[in-house]
């Protein structure tokens, strides 16, 4: 007993708690806010045909590369071209890719040229593959993903809408094995408990932004005017360092869920979940390892803190807000409902394996990625 009450003393536990319960209703608050402003690219009746120039960067996705290609041929926007640029695979990427485009007149696939000092592989595909583009709007896609009916046009429709020079999506997650529903949902639950999506349009806080490069919408015009991919050649998470830098300038950008119109599995099971998010989740709070341990520590070890209050009201409180959080995400994401809410322990689990090893990969330089290194 005398231990007990010298634990509020020591390490004054109220006030942990206080922050525990203050950090989860502020994260309550984000996700309500996002589930009410419903952050879904809406489908539009009105239609466009503006060019449309889809950008592939392809590194070893021969298994991928295909599906990809069979998906845009039958989709429903009619003006586009394709230009897909092989990144020094050493597979059949490029041969399986270069028989697709010899039967289908809209495809074209081109060797990259070497990587220069100074960039990162996929941002300098992605910048050769915009000098080629003759679009008036690039479409920058991964091999990984499956593009349905309306994308395009509904995109379209946005960035007409709201003015926007960039336009990016979080495709919906395919997800069939159990190790991949273990990690991949850790995104929306990061993305969507965090970061309120409609304000990264109207505030212009450079804090307040993200994107995907599952999907990134540009406007030609400005794209060349500022060269996006060459301004951050040496960037892990080139994306957000992109919306960062579109915010910075006063221009437009928007960040929306692809609501079914676009889909991806972006690994094949737990070990390369595991791996492809550590590589960049740190790099996503700016290397802030006091931000993100803090991050860390509120969101897995708090409530673990407070089951050990042995306080039913604060328990259920506390499982209240995850659950209903839990429950929200699900809905907006289109994931189920019940394996996120029953696998919430372990998810968390291997968000915090992904945290430790994200930071380990900066401080060791040891961040590789399809046999670079990226660091």
């Amino acid at each position: 007993m005398q231990e007990q009450n010298k634990l509020p003393k020591l390490f004054n536990v109220d006030l942990i708690i206080s922050a525990v319960f203050t950090f989860l209703i502020i994260r309550f608050g984000v996700t309500l806010f996002n589930f009410i402003t419903d952050p879904r690219l809406k489908i539009t009746g009105k239609q466009y045909d503006d060019l449309v120039s889809i950008l592939i960067p392809v590194r070893n996705e021969e298994k991928n590369i295909l599906t990809l290609l069979r998906s845009i041929e039958k989709q429903n926007y009619n003006n586009y071209e394709v230009i897909i640029i092989d990144d020094s695979s050493t597979d059949k990427t490029y041969n399986l890719s270069q028989s697709f485009a010899a039967e289908h007149p809209r495809f074209k696939v081109i060797k990259g040229k070497e990587l220069p000092i100074g960039w990162l592989g996929k941002n300098y595909a992605c910048h050769q593959l915009a000098q080629m583009a003759k679009g008036q709007f690039l479409l920058f896609i991964d091999a990984d993903e499956k593009v349905f009916d309306s994308l395009i046009n509904s995109a379209l429709h946005r960035v007409h809408l709201n003015g926007l020079c960039l336009l990016s999506l979080f495709t919906n997650q395919e997800m069939p094995t159990f190790g991949e529903k273990l990690v991949i949902p850790v995104m929306n639950f990061f993305l969507l408990n965090l970061l309120p999506l409609r304000l990264i349009l109207t505030n212009r806080r450079t804090s307040l932004a993200v994107a995907s490069g599952q999907f990134m919408l540009f406007n030609a015009e400005t794209y060349h005017q500022n060269n996006w991919h060459e301004r951050v050649k040496n960037k892990v998470v080139e994306d957000v360092e992109i919306m960062r830098l579109i915010k910075s300038d006063s221009l437009k950008g928007e960040t929306l869920l692809a609501n079914g119109m676009i889909s991806c599995r972006m690994y094949n099971n737990y070990n390369t979940a595991i791996d492809g998010f550590s590589k960049n989740l740190f790099a996503g709070f700016n290397y802030n390892i006091i931000g993100f341990l803090a991050y860390l520590l509120l969101v897995i070890c708090g409530p673990i803190l407070i089951f050990f209050t042995f306080k039913t009201s604060l328990i259920i409180l506390m499982l209240g807000l995850v659950i209903l959080s839990r429950v929200l995400i699900s809905v907006i994401s289109q994931q189920s409902i019940p394996k996120n809410i029953l696998l919430h322990p372990l998810q968390m689990m291997c968000l915090l394996i992904v945290g430790v090893l994200s930071i380990q990969k900066h401080f060791t330089k040891k961040t590789v990625w399809k046999g670079r290194s990226i660091c």
